[in-house]
Parts: structure tokens; sequence; C-alpha cells
């Protein structure tokens, strides 16, 4: 465990050390960003973006939150969503989620009355498993009904990502972003992908915009 001492001996060391690589990248790095995927996962401490797909700074544009989520009423994630499609312009966006999420285990349990703020956010992955509860109850043990239901809640998201009017106006006149739900083995460091809506794939008609200004 790094002691706060510790992480700033190692920050000073990691910038010598990419200083000597590339003595231009921090320079370079100050000026802009102009990363190509957006990634959206969960805040557990075991799955950090760029040391999983071995990423260098600048090549990805980062939302964290529990259990990787996209709520259409959470301005926080509605509003990285929008300066990474409207600003960044990126290419890709990714929800990841991972196997034994702990914000999956507890949306499957009964709520925590020392949570209560932490039970609301839960309350879409809950929903989730309401809606497939016949198919997740149906599996062969707990460990797989969890996984199984932090998949169902990777497709949830990219749908609900889909269903934005951000994303269907930058689908209408840029032909992008791609969507991507993958998940992250806990147990072997390998990232599955699940799922990929490429951009003016079909959408239900209830969650259509009339107006691509909307």
């Amino acid at each position: 465990m790094h002691t706060l001492e510790q992480l700033l001996s190692e920050n000073k060391t990691w910038a010598a050390e990419k200083h000597l690589a590339d003595p231009s990248f921090f320079a370079t790095s100050a000026k802009e960003q102009k990363p190509e995927i957006l990634w959206i996962g969960c805040s557990d401490s075991r799955v950090p973006a760029e040391v999983i797909t071995n990423a260098e700074p600048g090549e990805m544009f980062i939302h964290r939150n529990i259990a990787n989520q996209v709520i259409a009423t959470d301005f926080n994630s509605l509003s990285v969503l929008q300066y990474a499609v409207n600003v960044l312009e990126i290419k890709h966006i990714i929800v990841c989620g991972h196997q034994n999420c702990g914000g999956v285990k507890a949306a499957l349990s009964r709520q925590n009355h020392d949570l209560n703020i932490t039970n609301k956010w839960l309350m879409h992955i809950k929903q989730i498993y309401r809606l497939h509860q016949d198919e997740l109850d149906a599996q062969p043990s707990e460990e797989a009904r969890i996984n199984r239901l932090i998949e169902l809640n990777v497709l949830e998201q990219v749908q609900t990502l889909a269903h934005t009017s951000i994303i269907q106006k930058a689908w209408a006149e840029r032909k992008a972003p791609t969507l991507h739900g993958w998940v992250y083995g806990l147990s072997d460091g390998l990232l599955a992908p699940l799922v990929t809506l490429e951009p003016g794939c079909e959408i239900h008609p209830i969650f259509q915009y009339d107006s691509l200004t909307a």
C-alpha cells in the first residue's frame, strides 16, 4: 500500500522517466488533447483504464462511476459525453464493466440503510435485474448470476447512449462515434467485447428524436 509520500515520489520518478524517453512529451501534452476514445468505466480501483489497456496519457477521455452507468438524468456523465462527442469528436465510446463488480452485487441485495445515496444510484441496476429476473435467477450459481447481470448492465448502458440526442445527432452529422460494450476479467486481466453499435444502427422508434437539434 503506497503512502502519500510514496505516491509523490513515484510521480517524480515517472515524470523523469517520461521526459528522458521523450523530452517533448509534456510540452506537447500541455497544448491540447486529441483522444479518439471515451471510456466509461467503473470506479473500482482494480480497473484503471489506462493501465489495463496499456494506454498513454492523452489517448482516452475517461469517466468513471459506480457500476459504469449512463443515466439520462445524470448531468455529470452527460456533460462528459457531450464534451467528448461535440468538442473532442471522439470516434469510439467504450462502456466497460468488470467481473465481481461491487455495485452490481449490492444491487442484488436489500437496500442498505446507511447508504441512502448509493441506493438511489443502484436503483437503475435493480431495474435491470427486475426485467431479467427469470434469466438471472436461473443461473447455476451466485457468481454466474452476478456476472450475467454485469453483462446485462453493460448492454443496457450502451443502449442508453444510443438513445441520447447527443449520440443520435453525431451519428447523423459525422457518422461517429461507434459504441462498444466490454467486460474486464479480474481473474485473467482480459477484456471481452460484448456488443458494438455502429453509427446509424437501428434504434427503437420510441427512443428516436424527431429533431436532431433536440
